[in-house]
């Protein structure tokens, strides 16, 4: 009784908050003045067609410093918490024949599929983060085809630890080179609007970040399926 008086309270609480919030509620219908600067002034500023892009990759460069950095450490603690146990042994698996011959067509076209998207990141919606997802997607295919796969951990450890390096100095050459700050584009000509090789160094940007998260993810999953195959010895 006591416990179901008490998530009645719980309940009532966060419903008075949410009514509260509910009648508060005023639409907005101008947007704040530095949403305005970034929708009037970005493209013509930055090069890049996606306004998206140009507030994530340049005028809001640290807070994506944050964000990778957050899931570099998600991903360091997975592989910390998984790799306690290092004494078992592994079982062997087979996996099902349709999605080793999905894997095999899927794969290269799943791969250039993500490499597409944080290419074309400043023109098309898309970017770094959505390019990497969809290449960690890839490799989940292909784990799932093949569960004894062993796929390096040094190599997605390298291509992460790279890559991160790589972000941090382009931030900082953004900020000796040109005048906008961290991660400013404008340390290589814009280009032509609208074109592949355009916005300066945004595609460059996103490319790193496309790399650093597909290997941040693919290492998360690469080792949960070795922490399964150790399970299954059991």
């Amino acid at each position: 009784m006591i416990k179901k008086g008490f998530i009645f309270l719980m309940l009532t609480g966060i419903g008075s908050i949410l009514l509260k919030f509910l009648l508060d509620f005023s639409e907005k219908i101008k947007l704040p003045d530095v949403a305005s600067h970034y929708i009037q002034n970005g493209s013509a500023e930055l090069g890049a067609a996606n306004i998206v892009t140009a507030v994530v990759v340049t005028y809001r460069g640290l807070d994506t410093l944050g964000e990778v950095t957050i899931l570099f450490a998600a991903a360091a603690v997975v592989g910390l918490l998984l790799s306690l146990n290092k004494n078992e042994t592994a079982s062997r698996r087979d996996g099902s024949e349709l999605l080793k011959t999905a894997s095999n067509l899927l794969f290269p076209l799943i791969l250039l599929f993500g490499v597409y998207v944080f290419i074309n990141g400043h023109l098309t919606p898309g970017g770094g983060f959505q390019g990497g997802a969809i290449i960690a997607s890839g490799v989940v295919l292909t784990l799932l085809a093949s569960p004894n796969m062993k796929i390096g951990h040094t190599v997605l450890s390298a291509i992460e630890s790279i890559s991160g390096v790589t972000y941090v100095a382009l931030g900082v050459l953004g900020v000796v080179m040109a005048t906008g700050g961290f991660l400013d584009n404008r340390i290589l000509p814009l280009g032509q609007y609208g074109t592949l090789f355009s916005a300066g160094l945004i595609p460059i940007i996103y490319s790193i970040v496309g790399l650093k998260v597909g290997s941040e993810l693919s290492s998360v999953v690469v080792t949960l399926n070795g922490k399964s195959i150790d399970k299954g010895a059991k």
